[in-house]
This record gives structure tokens, C-alpha cells and sequence, in this order.
């Protein structure tokens, strides 16, 4: 397992309006092979960030920007073809069935599809393989993304909220997936709940008005210290 740096970013800033920055003097370094949790209050910037990654948002500037040691702007092929996102709420590809959806994004990877059947029993997705996305509820339509992202197993995975519409079986199962994940590439996933985070990560970085406040590692990763970083009010 390697350790070597496989993203790094200094000085980011990220806006929507030209006076209003999103993040600022924002800088961020990932490791290969590493599961870190992006923690912060609604509006911290989270979705904003891997919006960025994800080239949904194109309005940033940041002195470095480097992805496996080379300079990257996140919208080279080889860059688009080592990550793969889940946001919160998606409503793209409504008129796919889940497995026209899973074909169409391993053909854009140039992957083929491995067997699903375990991962499909894991999320209790059984009965919803043949509908249209547009038909599903906000969790069962989650539940085919993020079968997509553990299927495809991309070097760089980005879940935006993962935990959100689903039920409890299915996130004790995400969490098994995020925490064997390691040996497949790296896993930045944002969440605003303590338990998604603690349970899985082996770094925690808090977000607090577009920048890292805190860093938590290893035994330091905990909910009564992250809860009084983001100054939660029980």
C-alpha cells in the first residue's frame, strides 16, 4: 500500500459569484489508499469541493493542483477515468434502467462489468434492477449509484452525503464497503453525521467556512472531539 500523495491541492479558492468565495485558502493533500471523511456543517463547502473534482464547477483558481505527482486542472481523460462521484441527489440518467445506467458508465470507463449479485443483495436492490431511475425513491436511486461506484472500483472515489435515503441495513453495508475499499484506490466521502465518519475513516479533516479547521488520525478520530470542532449543539 502505498503512500505517496495521490492529490494535492494548495491555496484553493472556489466561488459561485465573484464575491462570494465558497472556499478560500483552501489546500487538501490525499494519499493513496487512504479512506478520509470531509466533516462540516451545511454550507461548509463539501458538495461545493468534490463539485470541483468532479468538473461540475469550473470557477477556481489554486497555485497547485496535482494528481499522481502530475499537474492536473480535473478535466484530462486519464483524471475523468480514475474517479468516480455519488452526490447526495442526483436526478441525471432518469430515463435509464439501472442496468442500462451500469452498462453505459463501465463502456465510458472502458471496464467490464464484474458479477453484482452480492453487492445487489447487500443493498436489498433486488426488485429495482429493471426500473427506470426516475421511478425509484431518492435512497433506492442512491442505491444504484453507489452499486455503480463499488462496482467500478476507481482509483479515486468521491461520495458526496452517501448515507442519506438509506436504510439501516444498507448503510451497515456501505460502511463495510467504504472500510475494505483501501486496497482498491482512495475514498473521500463527505458527511454531517459523526457515525458514517468515525466508523470508516483513517483521517478526518473539518471543513468551517471554506477551509480545514482540523485534522483528526487514527485514535484521535472520535465524536466527542469532532463534535466540539464543528461546535455541534446537542
Amino acid at each position: 500500500m502505498s503512500n505517496e500523495n495521490l492529490l494535492t491541492i494548495d491555496n484553493m479558492r472556489v466561488w459561485y459569484s465573484k464575491d462570494k468565495n465558497i472556499l478560500n485558502d483552501f489546500s487538501i493533500s490525499l494519499k493513496n489508499n487512504e479512506v478520509v471523511g470531509f466533516i462540516g456543517l451545511n454550507g461548509a463547502g463539501k458538495t461545493t469541493f468534490i463539485k470541483v473534482l468532479t468538473g461540475l464547477l469550473t470557477s477556481f483558481e489554486a497555485t497547485k493542483v496535482s494528481f499522481e505527482g502530475k499537474d492536473n486542472n480535473f478535466r484530462d481523460e486519464g483524471f475523468k477515468i480514475s474517479r468516480y462521484a455519488v452526490f447526495s441527489e442526483d436526478n441525471s440518467f432518469q430515463f435509464f434502467t439501472f442496468k442500462e445506467y451500469i452498462s453505459y458508465v463501465f463502456k465510458a470507463y472502458r471496464k467490464d462489468i464484474p458479477e453484482l449479485t452480492d453487492m445487489i443483495k447487500g443493498f436489498h436492490f433486488e426488485e429495482y434492477t429493471d426500473m427506470l431511475l426516475k421511478d425509484l425513491s431518492m435512497g433506492n436511486r442512491k442505491k444504484a449509484f453507489l452499486i455503480t461506484a463499488f462496482a467500478l472500483k476507481p482509483k479515486f472515489l468521491l461520495l458526496d452525503e452517501p448515507v442519506n435515503g438509506l436504510d439501516f441495513e444498507s448503510t451497515e453495508y456501505l460502511y463495510e464497503l467504504i472500510g475494505g475499499y483501501k486496497k482498491h484506490g482512495t475514498v473521500l466521502f463527505s458527511s454531517h453525521i459523526l457515525e458514517s465518519i468515525t466508523l470508516t475513516s483513517d483521517r478526518v479533516l473539518v471543513l468551517e467556512a471554506g477551509k480545514i479547521r482540523n485534522e483528526f488520525v487514527g485514535e484521535d478520530i472520535n465524536a466527542a472531539r469532532i463534535r466540539e470542532a464543528l461546535r455541534y449543539d446537542d
